[in-house]
């Protein structure tokens, strides 16, 4: 296709029409991003730190904060930065490279969330050859496998729809570049584009989704079996903060990118969005920090440390 492209440069308004609460605005979700960034980071260093955490589980844990990070930090300064500009605009190639990190680190965290639910169905299902199927191997290999499958398919929509003519309209009705927004852009038919992102997308979000729901329906399964009933929230206690954040995942990217695009409104071009790139990062830490006892155990022995160090 020839490149018929004559727009250098895009245009965000999702927060363009509320220029009285702007400041607030901008206080609320720099606010939000710091959180963000300690309760990742925080997670990272106890992870890192205390011998008893060095397990599958945890290991996971840890790529999955600094995926949080790099994720966030995709939407975040340049909406930040959107609150004090006079125009928030964002150059063509900064645009392609935004979408590209945003879908593409979204869809690792599909498969990195389907890897955690199966590191917890091997736990607590087939504890005896866990160390076995859970080895230092295979979990660096599927961290890296979530990585490149991930970035593949970003890759694939990314290029399909910077290939397409933008000529008209440079307005994105959004704070970030994303597929929905950029297509109806496009001043060419998007139908290839529709069925790759429905196809493409929906085989690799569903993929990913069946394995966790598999790997749950097995888990809980086995934990019925389970005699007694502190036995039963024992084992149940080691996946809860996961699920909560399957739920939240899964739940947000489903109303995001499954839904019809004819049903789009406020709620779904705007709110909806920053649920999914700015609370759900944020909430991640959180839950498992209450949820979790070896978390909490950790977080005060290395309270208890550091006081004593300044002490």
């Amino acid at each position: 296709m020839k490149n018929e492209t004559t727009v250098e440069k895009f245009i965000l308004l999702a927060f363009s029409s509320l220029p009285e609460v702007k400041i607030l605005l901008f206080i609320l979700f720099l606010s939000l991003y710091l959180s963000m960034l300690a309760g990742n980071v925080l997670i990272m260093t106890i992870t890192w730190t205390d011998p008893r955490l060095h397990i599958p589980m945890y290991f996971f844990l840890c790529h999955l904060s600094i995926l949080e990070i790099c994720y966030s930090s995709v939407t975040i300064p340049k909406m930040l930065d959107s609150f004090l500009a006079k125009q928030n605009a964002i150059h063509y190639a900064g645009c392609a490279a935004q979408m590209f990190f945003f879908i593409g680190l979204g869809s690792v965290e599909c498969s990195l969330l389907a890897v955690m639910a199966y590191d917890r169905f091997v736990a607590i299902c087939k504890p005896l050859v866990y160390p076995i199927l859970m080895s230092r191997l295979v979990c660096y290999s599927l961290v890296i496998s979530s990585w490149l499958t991930g970035l593949l398919n970003s890759m694939v929509h990314t290029i399909l729809t910077f290939r397409l003519p933008f000529c008209s309209s440079n307005e994105v009705k959004q704070f970030f570049c994303d597929i929905p927004p950029m297509l109806n852009l496009a001043c060419a038919d998007t139908y290839i584009n529709k069925v790759v992102l429905y196809v493409v997308g929906s085989l690799y979000g569903l993929g990913s989704f069946m394995l966790t729901l598999i790997s749950y329906i097995q888990i809980i399964s086995a934990i019925l079996k389970i005699r007694t009933k502190a036995g039963q929230r024992k084992a149940f206690s080691t996946c809860t903060s996961h699920l909560i954040m399957v739920s939240l995942f899964y739940g947000t990217a489903f109303f995001m990118y499954v839904r019809p695009t004819t049903s789009s409104s406020l709620y779904q071009e705007k709110l909806l969005p920053v649920f999914y790139a700015v609370i759900t990062p944020t909430l991640n830490p959180i839950i498992y920090s209450l949820r979790n006892k070896e978390i909490k155990r950790a977080l005060k022995k290395l309270v208890t440390r550091t006081m004593v160090l300044n002490y």
